[in-house]
This record gives C-alpha cells, sequence and structure tokens, in this order.
C-alpha cells in the first residue's frame, strides 16, 4: 500500500463543499424569539460578531449557515453559496473586513429573497443599500460602498470561517438583531434552548420587581462587599 498522499481534488486556494444540514426546523423556529442579548448571556457574554450593523431595518434574522471565505473584494464565491444555500438558510461571509469593493448587492438580494433566505452576515461591505432598507431580506454588514467586486476567486464554501471576530462553521445556528448577530455551535442549540427561555423568565421576574419597587440591593452588595467597599457606601434599601 502506498503511503503517498491522496490529492486533494480542489485547485489550491479553491473549495466547496457541501451545505450541511446542522440544525433541525423546529429548533430554528424555537429560536426565533429569541434574542441575541439572552443567547450572548447563556454563552459566556464574550462571543459574537463585532463591528457589524443592520441595513434592512430591525427586523430579527435566524437561520442555518452558509459559510463563505472570500478574497477581499471578490464575490466570486459568495455567488456559489447563493446557488448552494435552501430556504431559510443565512449566508455568512468572511470577507476580511474590506471596506474598498462591495461584495453583495441588489441583484444579488432580489435572489436571496426568491430563494427565502433567512439573511447575509458578512465582515465586509455591501452595496445597493436604498434596496437592502426596504426590508424583506436581512443584512448585518460591516459597511457600504459604490465600488463593485471582482469575480476571480479564490475562496471556499462550507469551512469553518471567523466573520466579524465570530467562529462560525457551516450548519451552525446563526441570529441576528438590532443588538448585533451572534453564532450557536450547532451542537449546543439543543441544550442552549431551556437555558434562554429560563434567562427571559428570570428577566421578567426581574422586571416586574423593579416596577414594584422590590429589587433586592444585595444582588449588589455582595459583589461590592468583596471588591472592599466599606458598608456605609453599599446600595441602600
Amino acid at each position: 500500500m502506498s503511503n503517498k498522499p491522496q490529492s486533494d481534488p480542489w485547485p489550491m486556494g479553491y473549495k466547496i463543499l457541501p451545505r450541511v444540514e446542522g440544525v433541525g426546523r423546529e429548533l430554528v423556529e424555537a429560536f426565533r424569539a429569541v434574542p441575541t442579548a439572552h443567547a450572548s448571556d447563556c454563552m459566556g457574554r464574550s462571543v459574537g460578531a463585532l463591528g457589524l450593523r443592520p441595513f434592512h431595518g430591525d427586523t430579527p434574522m435566524c437561520g442555518v449557515a452558509i459559510t463563505v471565505r472570500a478574497r477581499p473584494g471578490d464575490n466570486l464565491m459568495v455567488h456559489t453559496a447563493l446557488s448552494i444555500a435552501q430556504a431559510g438558510d443565512v449566508i455568512v461571509v468572511d470577507g476580511g473586513g474590506d471596506l474598498t469593493q462591495a461584495v453583495f448587492g441588489g441583484l444579488m438580494r432580489t435572489t436571496a429573497m426568491v430563494k427565502g433566505l433567512a439573511g447575509l452576515v458578512i465582515d465586509g461591505a455591501v452595496r445597493d443599500t436604498a434596496e437592502f432598507a426596504e426590508g424583506g431580506f436581512c443584512c448585518f454588514a460591516k459597511g457600504a460602498i459604490h465600488r463593485g467586486p471582482s469575480k476571480e476567486g479564490p475562496g471556499e464554501v462550507n469551512v469553518p470561517i471567523a466573520c466579524a471576530g465570530m467562529v462560525v462553521h457551516p450548519g451552525d445556528l446563526v441570529l441576528g438583531d438590532s443588538d448585533g448577530v451572534i453564532c450557536i455551535p450547532a451542537a449546543e442549540v439543543a441544550s442552549l434552548l431551556p437555558r434562554v427561555r429560563a434567562h427571559a423568565e428570570h428577566e421578567n421576574k426581574m422586571r416586574d420587581a423593579i416596577r414594584r419597587g422590590t429589587t433586592d440591593p444585595d444582588r449588589f452588595n455582595s459583589i461590592l462587599r468583596k471588591k472592599g467597599i466599606p458598608e456605609s457606601l453599599l446600595i441602600k434599601k
């Protein structure tokens, strides 16, 4: 038997892998009502994308990730991902944070809407922002510019990526709203659901207590005592 390594069928710098089913439809539907802030709190408060903003308004986004690693300023593999994606998917693009050329625009948005995709998350730029502002398709991007992209590659589809500081694997669950974007690993989605529901219930109880004026100052006083703050300076009831 030969010890010669098997050759990679893909040209250097290019790879297109099949769509990953990832999270089931019932779990996706269950997470549509989950705010990104609640998911973030239950995941340690230090995960999720940084520096992205919504271009579509405040409609929340929830769907399964189709990942793209694109050469900055090039959208060949973004088009490829768009052809692979299915209804309810979110295309997540590592565009290297480049803002010199847009890699997603109005015609691609129309294609995505016809296919019923849930949204786009891109560490890079978009254009035709007036069309995105009409709503109907969620778009979170780092910025916008009129300059269009090249279509040469290289790039990869459905591989692990880092998008705006957020690790995303194909098939992961992606949430987005006016607070930002967060990715939940597919293997953790089911176990996270009861935690985010309990978190929401806890916040509702705290909100009611605030309205009734019955909050407990010891919630923070216990922390302040550990920091050495004198009793005379602690929060009073």
